[in-house]
């Protein structure tokens, strides 16, 4: 069997009626749901399938859709064909994927964990202060130096994300936001545009959130990954109990460096990747970072099952 990693997708990849062909296929999907629902006090398959797609999209909502979505799939990996994957990674909040799938981390306990995080950030700054931008065609020099140039006094504007080469996400200050989608186009970005997210995740504009999340953090019970976790914000294994603490706090405000941690799963010698969870977004920027690692979605019951069929061997 090839060397195998797995990623867990963060927020963006939830869309109303997510996996409700999976759930179809497999009771499992609605009893992981069911675990979520009890722990929340509130019917997430509910939401998840029935909307509001504007409820689904708070992202005290989104985080615990995402994590018990990805959850999900990887016990029906597990159950199926006793996966075995040599790393694991999740894009921010699939962190928290990552560390309950290496056993680091409870599911309810995590659940209501990402529940409290995403209300957290959503109170970290007041509604329609903070912005996320997608600048494409520019690098991370050009980006870091626009980012400069675009704010003010007491400003805050800063890469949050380095998804795939030639793609950054930028979060601060709207009008600092704004300025540099001009200055970015000018400088003769493919694509400068605003993300319909109200929180400007992962920049000091989070430090209120970090704060509060360290507290509660501190209240959970958490283990030694079983499984290699690669963390978003030094791109390094988790250690020790102490490390996955900090690094969840230093999360919030410190970007994602989704293509080093791409470049580390190959220089691991990984061959497979597989997209843990709804949405293929990982697997479209994973595309652009390596070319060597085979790379699979699970979005849907013919993907899963594909991989299922010719990737994984039983157990």
């Amino acid at each position: 069997m090839k060397s195998l990693g797995v990623v867990f997708p963060g927020q963006g990849s939830q869309t109303v009626g997510m996996l409700a062909d999976i759930a179809h296929e497999f009771p499992l999907v609605e009893a992981i749901y069911g675990e979520a629902s009890q722990a929340l006090g509130y019917d997430l398959w509910k939401l998840v399938q029935h909307g509001p797609p504007e409820a689904l999209d708070q992202t005290m909502h989104t985080q615990p859709a995402l994590l018990a979505g990805s959850y999900a799939i990887w016990r029906i990996l597990e159950a199926e064909k006793k996966i075995r994957p040599v790393l694991l990674a999740g894009h921010s909040l699939g962190e928290y994927t990552a560390l309950v799938c290496a056993g680091a981390l409870q599911f309810s306990d995590a659940i209501r964990l990402v529940a409290a995080r995403g209300q957290f950030m959503q109170e970290a700054i007041p509604a329609g202060q903070g912005a996320l931008a997608a600048i494409i065609g520019l690098d991370e020099a050009r980006v870091s130096e626009l980012c400069g140039r675009a704010i003010l006094a007491n400003e805050v504007l800063t890469p949050a994300n380095f998804n795939s080469p030639g793609q950054i996400v930028v979060a601060g200050h709207v009008a600092a936001v704004d300025r540099l989608i001009i200055l970015a186009k000018t400088a003769g970005a493919r694509m400068a545009k605003l993300l319909p997210v109200s929180v400007p995740s992962h920049c000091v504009l989070m430090q209120p959130a970090a704060e509060q999340l360290q507290k509660l953090l501190a209240t959970i019970p958490i283990q030694i990954p079983a499984i290699p976790v690669l963390n978003n914000v030094d791109v390094a294994i988790y250690q020790d109990v102490a490390e996955v603490r900090a690094g969840l706090v230093r999360q919030l405000v410190m970007p994602v460096r989704w293509v080093e941690t791409i470049q580390k799963f190959a220089a691991s010698g990984i061959e497979y990747i597989i997209e843990c969870g709804p949405g293929k977004i990982l697997t479209g920027l994973n595309k652009r970072i390596v070319t060597e690692i085979q790379l699979t979605p699970t979005a849907d019951v013919a993907s899963l099952q594909l991989l299922l069929e010719t990737v994984l061997e039983r157990g």
